[in-house]
C-alpha cells in the first residue's frame, strides 16, 4: 500500500529555467533582508518576461536592500542577459501584522512532508533521478565541459516498477551546434554515466530516452517564456506523487507556514523513517492565520496507519517555526 504508485512521472528544472530564476531572486532578496533584520516580515514575488523583470510584494523591515542589484546577481549567476527592472514593494498590511503578532501563523494553509526508505535521500527514486539530470546539466554548463550548453533546461522521468521507463531531457544550447551533436553529447556525458540507486548505467539502459524531442532549442529563458515565483510547486515537492501544499515556499520569511511548516514536516517525516518507525511517512499539518497551534496534525505510514503519536506537537507551533 505504498504512497508511491507503481507507475509515475516526475520532472525537474535547471537553475536557468524562467520560473526557477524567479524563485532564486525572491529567495536571494529574502536572505539579504533577514540577514540584516531577523525579525523582518517578507513576502516577495518575481515575474519575468521578454526582457522585463518585476519584483513585487510586501515587507515589514528595518533593512535597506538593493532589490535590483540582488536580482542582477542572480541573473548573472545563471547566465542571463541584463533586463529592465521594475520594483513594486509596499509595507505589510497592518491588519495582517496585528493578527499575526509575535506568535501566530502568518497565514492559513495546508502543508505536507513525506519521506521513504527507497533511497538514501529519503525521496522517491524518480524524483532523485530527474533532479540528478538537471543538476548534471548545470554542472556540465558551469564547468565549461560542454561549452555550447545554455541556462534553460528540464528533465522528466517515468518510473515503472522502480525502474526508469522513459527519460526526457530538454536543454538550451548555442544556435551553432547541431541537434545531432546535442543529443550525442548529452547521451554520453549526462545520461550514460548517471548513477541511479548506486548502479551505473541504469539510466542509459532505459528503454525510451528523448533528448530535445522538439528539436533545436537556442532561444530560452525570459526571451522564450515567462517566469513566475512559486510556479514549480510540484517540482519543489514530490512531483505530484504525494499531496502538495497550497503555497509556495519561496520569498517568504519563516512566519509564513508555507515555508517553515513545509520544511518541518519533511524534516519530521525523514526522522521517522530514519529511525525505522515507518518505511514511508506522510505528515499533514494545517494552520489558521494568527493561531499558534496547528488546527490539524496527522501522520500516516506506508500501510495508511495513523502514526500521529510519533509526532511532537510542540515542534509545529507557529512561534517555534519562526526560529527554525
Amino acid at each position: 500500500m505504498s504512497f508511491i504508485p507503481s507507475v509515475y512521472t516526475v520532472e525537474s528544472v535547471t537553475k536557468g529555467h524562467p520560473d526557477r530564476v524567479c524563485d532564486q531572486i525572491a529567495d536571494r532578496i529574502l536572505k539579504e533582508i533577514t540577514d540584516l533584520d531577523p525579525t523582518a516580515r517578507v513576502a516577495v514575488e518575481v515575474f519575468g518576461c521578454k526582457g522585463v523583470l518585476t519584483i513585487g510584494g510586501e515587507l515589514t523591515t528595518s533593512a535597506n536592500v538593493d532589490f535590483e542589484g540582488l536580482a542582477r546577481e542572480v541573473l548573472e549567476s545563471v547566465g542571463y542577459d541584463p533586463v529592465e527592472m521594475r520594483v513594486h514593494i509596499i509595507s505589510q498590511s497592518p491588519e495582517i501584522a496585528q493578527a499575526v503578532g509575535a506568535q501566530g501563523a502568518g497565514d492559513q494553509g495546508i502543508m505536507y512532508g513525506y519521506a521513504t526508505d527507497e533511497s538514501p535521500s529519503f525521496m522517491p527514486v524518480g524524483v532523485d533521478l530527474s533532479r540528478a539530470l538537471t543538476a548534471g546539466l548545470e554542472r556540465l554548463r558551469e564547468s565549461g565541459e560542454i561549452v555550447w550548453l545554455r541556462s534553460d533546461g528540464k528533465s522528466q522521468v517515468t518510473i515503472r516498477g522502480g525502474m526508469p521507463e522513459v527519460i526526457v531531457v530538454s536543454a538550451q544550447h548555442d544556435a551553432v551546434v547541431s541537434l545531432e551533436e546535442v543529443r550525442a553529447t548529452l547521451m554520453d556525458k549526462l545520461i550514460s554515466p548517471l548513477p541511479k540507486g548506486g548502479l551505473r548505467g541504469v539510466a542509459s539502459a532505459c528503454p525510451s530516452i528523448f533528448i530535445n524531442p522538439a528539436g533545436s532549442w537556442s532561444t530560452g529563458g525570459f526571451n522564450a517564456d515567462s517566469g513566475l515565483t512559486g510556479r514549480k510547486l510540484a517540482v519543489d515537492g514530490y512531483g505530484g506523487i504525494i499531496p502538495g501544499g497550497g503555497g509556495s515556499t519561496h520569498g517568504k520569511d519563516n512566519s509564513k507556514v508555507d515555508r517553515s511548516a513545509t520544511a518541518k514536516a519533511r524534516e519530521i517525516a525523514v526522522d521517522i523513517v530514519h529511525r525505522g518507525l515507518a518505511r514511508e511517512c506522510l505528515v499533514s499539518v494545517a494552520y489558521a492565520i494568527g493561531i499558534d497551534e496547528p488546527v490539524m496534525l496527522h501522520a500516516l505510514n506506508e500501510r495508511r496507519e495513523d502514526i500521529t503519536n510519533h509526532l511532537d506537537p510542540n515542534m509545529f507551533l507557529a512561534s517555534r517555526l519562526r526560529s527554525s
